[in-house]
């Protein structure tokens, strides 16, 4: 099994055909509980994220199209001397190493309409040094094996409609497939934090991870949720 170190690291070499070592291919489909979909609308599939989709469904605008989900990857200065075309290349570049892929995708009759990003914890410095996990204590304090879904990215047609619990689905199943012991969460609750707008929620609801069977472990923060989800 490769090293979790190891899935954070950037390729030395771009532009080479991406050849993973696990045994999921980016064609696999992930089975997926029954979600409620739009009425007359194509149902949801999801599957390993690629690249090629992810550049599609994030767009030239928005703030997907800026953040390039780094975020979390890049902490105080990085994040700010790091542009969003270079922020680009370090998420493609993920592509390109050899590991699993970074996050899994939804689709609706062909089509991109949802992306999850989730990876071993240690790949979100940001998340590792916030305020949130900190306030947890020793809640959270074991880090080998977890994983952290990060964020949800739904395209505006398509929300309110099961994508966001079809991907958190896959995602659970992709972080499983590939090692992960603890899978972990940072929602909103928006009962605690009435005014917050889809800006505030791309880290998910607690009522989408306890319906997915987590568990939270943390409300240190007020509004904000640990949650976890273990083998």
């Amino acid at each position: 099994m490769m090293h979790h170190s190891a899935l954070c690291r950037q390729p030395k070499t771009q532009g080479r055909k991406n050849t993973p070592a696990h045994a999921f291919t980016p064609t696999a489909i992930y089975a997926v509980p029954m979600v409620p979909n739009v009425p007359g609308s194509a149902a949801i599939t999801t599957r390993p994220a690629t690249w090629p989709d992810v550049e599609r469904l994030f767009g030239v605008r928005g703030e997907p199209s800026r953040c390039w989900c780094r975020w979390f990857a890049l902490p105080g200065q990085d994040w700010k001397t790091t542009p969003p075309e270079a922020r680009k290349e370090q998420l493609k570049a993920k592509f390109d190493g050899g590991g699993p892929e970074p996050g899994v995708l939804a689709f609706r009759g062909g089509e991109a309409v949802g992306w999850c990003a989730v990876e071993p914890r240690q790949c979100y410095p940001r998340i590792e040094l916030s305020q949130v996990l900190k306030a947890a204590g020793t809640a959270a304090h074991e880090s080998a094996g977890v994983w952290s879904v990060s964020c949800f990215v739904v395209s505006p047609g398509h929300r309110r409609s099961g994508v966001a619990a079809a991907l958190l689905a896959a995602a659970v199943g992709h972080a499983f497939a590939h090692g992960a012991e603890i899978i972990e969460g940072y929602p909103v609750d928006p009962s605690l934090r009435p005014k917050a707008g889809s800006a505030d929620l791309y880290q998910g609801t607690v009522n989408l991870f306890t319906v997915a069977g987590f568990t939270t472990v943390s409300t240190a923060v007020p509004g904000r949720a640990v949650m976890r989800l273990r083998r």
